[in-house]
């Protein structure tokens, strides 16, 4: 997904379980923390930015941090 070695970032952690794939990403540039997450159940994808003591939780609990679509926003009112 990324070219980590050209553009300064690292991937600290990947998971693969059940058509969803997460990975755990610094970029040491600009210290930025981020989750990638490929879910190939619902052909979506998306990166979160996440605050550096959230990272774990995050990368375990990928929905917890997704940006809401508007469906998400619309079944949520």
């Amino acid at each position: 997904m990324y070219n980590t070695t050209q553009i300064g970032i690292r991937e600290l952690d990947h998971r693969t379980n059940d058509g969803l794939e997460v990975s755990l990403f610094w970029d040491s540039r600009t210290d930025r923390v981020f989750i990638s997450v490929q879910d190939h159940r619902r052909d979506r994808s998306f990166d979160v930015d996440v605050e550096a003591e959230d990272a774990l939780d995050a990368f375990h609990h990928p929905y917890a941090y997704a940006p809401l679509t508007r469906a998400d926003s619309a079944l949520a009112a």
